[in-house]
């Protein structure tokens, strides 16, 4: 056998090894930073030229006099590197003879949750550290929750920092214990203890002389030898769309990532959430062309004759197709700085789809801690809850627990486009089909008809005390002098009835804005001209409210009056009550009012009188 021979089956060797991803987690200065780099000093992971960088940035940022600081391999911030404390998520890629290694070390500070969230998204087991002198932290738990959320199988408990205590055994097996007893509450069954120091190197590619008593393996080998279970391959075929290949007007190809299941040419599959069938004709991976191919490859498939298939649909087993849904129970952790309100839309990314949704009902929140539900209305930075969504849209997918890429889900903030949580599908609420919109032989345009008008939305929003109400209702006058039929709902008096269960929270303001939204809907679908007088102080709503109505149908009236007018017009002393705080979470004083950005029409009461004003909203509502 030939030396280029010899390097040829090594080389192939090496591409057949298994992959497993892992990530460390826990709470702050648990030593996960550490853990990992010497994970990779002791594995023989690092060329002299790494060693050489180490030793010098050990000399100038470690934490460990004279010794190597094994943390600096991962912590490559800056800001890390001066605090000592690690911020972002470090991925780091190493082999074994065995086994190939894909690491992720996340953060332990709490404000980094997300970060760290982000990391075990893809993991298929935890190494959840823990310092032998303190025990289960807060942080501890709240890893391990998202860690079973995200349906993690197999926890390393690497108990660290055993030197400092003398490799006491009954410290160690208290600690497991009570991870033992939080792990069973979590639904997580499969969990190794291991005692270890990341810094003295006890019990991470060896056993340790210091540990007699511990008898199970040490930390690489447990991870060169553990049995991941893929079963995505014998799972139903799913392949969400990631693109429309179309070189030529000849040739039509769907490419994207297989999530589960294997495909061979002939298979029949059926587009979703549309319905359409279609054979696999060609099938191929990168340049080569394939008879077949399974979960976890990226492929280009093209069908026997052409079907709707577009972005973000899902190319399915005909004969085990995915279910169609647009509500469902899900479990949200939230991401974001600004919180979660129900009724607020967002973009829902799902595989390689995105539809808009809202947050319908926080039905608890979860106490990362002892699990406990508890009531809420909003959802803080970090915090879990079981929550009930509603789509636009019917969307193919599968149970969190069956598949992971067709379950799992993150938010996005419509304006801003950031990222604002991360979800998990329980189960659908109801199949879309089952519920749809009834035909009805007489519509909108019938009634506009016989009532001789062109139905619309007037939208007055303003400050509390700017005269919306006043204009408001002088419009309602003037149409209906004209024979126009028309209805007023003011903020107000509508608190009086259907909104009476509603305070004045950011989250009730939301809801309270939705529910008239709906009703103004149902007006204009009536024929009617409905006028709208509420201050919604938030642009997103606003949005919310108009994207309910057709084109041409909703008209912005932002009343603009300044705060200080609004509050010498205050007859009856909301505004000083507000500044007193007798009144919380007042528009204009401890609660935001965002002015409109892109308002039909904008009413200056300070230079023009009411009756103009009013005036100006007839002809725009005429027009």
């Amino acid at each position: 056998m030939t030396h280029a021979t010899d390097i040829a089956d090594y080389l192939a060797r090496h591409e057949r090894k298994p992959l497993l991803r892992f990530i460390t987690c826990g709470s702050v200065d648990d030593g996960k930073s550490t853990l990992i780099g010497r994970l990779l000093y002791e594995s023989k992971q690092l060329y002299d030229d790494q060693l050489a960088k180490l030793e010098r940035d050990s000399a100038r940022h470690g934490s460990q006099g004279e010794a190597i600081d094994y943390a600096l391999l991962l912590d490559g911030l800056a800001a890390e590197r001066e605090q000592g404390i690690t911020i972002d998520v470090a991925y780091c890629y190493f082999g074994t003879d065995r086994r190939q290694f894909i690491v992720a070390d996340c953060p332990g500070h709490e404000q980094y949750t997300r970060n760290m969230a982000t990391g075990a998204s893809t993991a298929d087991v935890a190494v959840v550290l823990v310092d032998a002198r303190k025990g289960l932290l807060t942080q501890t738990r709240r890893h391990s929750y998202i860690v079973a959320l995200l349906g993690i199988r197999h926890i390393v408990l690497a108990v660290n920092k055993m030197d400092l205590i003398g490799y006491d055994q009954t410290r160690f097996d208290d600690i497991a214990a009570a991870y033992t007893e939080l792990a069973d509450a979590l639904g997580i069954r499969q969990v190794r203890a291991i005692p270890m120091s990341g810094l003295c190197g006890d019990n991470i590619v060896a056993r340790s002389a210091a540990t007699p008593w511990y008898a199970g393996p040490p930390l690489l080998e447990h991870l060169e030898t553990i049995a991941v279970d893929h079963d995505d391959a014998g799972a139903p075929f799913r392949m969400p769309v990631q693109w429309v290949c179309r070189p030529d007007q000849d040739f039509r190809g769907y490419a994207g990532l297989i999530a589960s299941g294997r495909v061979q040419v002939g298979d029949e599959l059926v587009s979703q959430p549309s319905g359409r069938h279609a054979r696999v004709a060609t099938l191929s991976v990168g340049d080569s062309a394939r008879e077949s191919v399974e979960a976890g490859q990226s492929a280009l498939i093209s069908l026997d004759h052409e079907i709707d298939v577009s972005r973000g649909n899902v190319l399915a087993a005909a004969a085990s197709a995915c279910a169609i849904a647009d509500q469902f129970a899900v479990q949200l952790l939230w991401l974001h700085d600004a919180p979660l309100m129900p009724s607020r839309r967002y973009l829902m990314k799902i595989g390689t789809r995105t539809v808009n949704t809202q947050i319908t009902n926080i039905k608890h929140k979860i106490d990362v801690n002892t699990q406990e539900h508890l009531a809420a209305t909003r959802l803080l930075l970090n915090e879990v809850a079981q929550c009930n969504i509603a789509l636009d849209q019917d969307i193919a997918f599968a149970p969190y627990a069956e598949n992971r890429t067709l379950g799992s889900f993150i938010l996005i903030d419509r304006t801003t486009h950031a990222t604002v949580a991360m979800g998990r599908i329980e189960f659908a609420l109801r199949r879309a089909s089952n519920v749809h919109w009834q035909a009805l032989d007489v519509g909108k345009a019938a009634r506009a008809k016989i009532k001789d008008q062109i139905p619309r939305c007037l939208w007055f929003t303003g400050l509390s005390g700017s005269g919306k109400s006043t204009i408001a209702n002088l419009v309602e006058k003037r149409l209906l002098a004209l024979g126009h039929h028309t209805y007023l709902l003011d903020g107000d008096n509508v608190r009086h009835g259907l909104n009476r269960d509603l305070g004045f929270s950011a989250e009730d303001r939301v809801e309270n804005i939705r529910r008239i939204a709906e009703v103004a809907r149902l007006m204009v679908d009536a024929g009617l001209i409905v006028i709208v007088s509420f201050i919604s102080p938030f642009r997103d709503e606003r949005r919310m409210a108009r994207e309910r109505f057709g084109d041409g149908e909703f008209v912005e009236i932002f009343v603009d009056t300044p705060l200080a007018v609004c509050e010498q017009r205050d007859v009856k002393g909301l505004y000083a009550k507000a500044r007193a705080g007798l009144i919380p979470n007042f528009t204009g004083i401890d609660s935001p009012y965002e002015r409109p950005q892109q308002a039909e029409l904008v009413l200056d009461t300070i230079s023009e009188q009411t009756d103009a004003l009013a005036l100006k909203v007839v002809d725009a509502a005429l027009k």
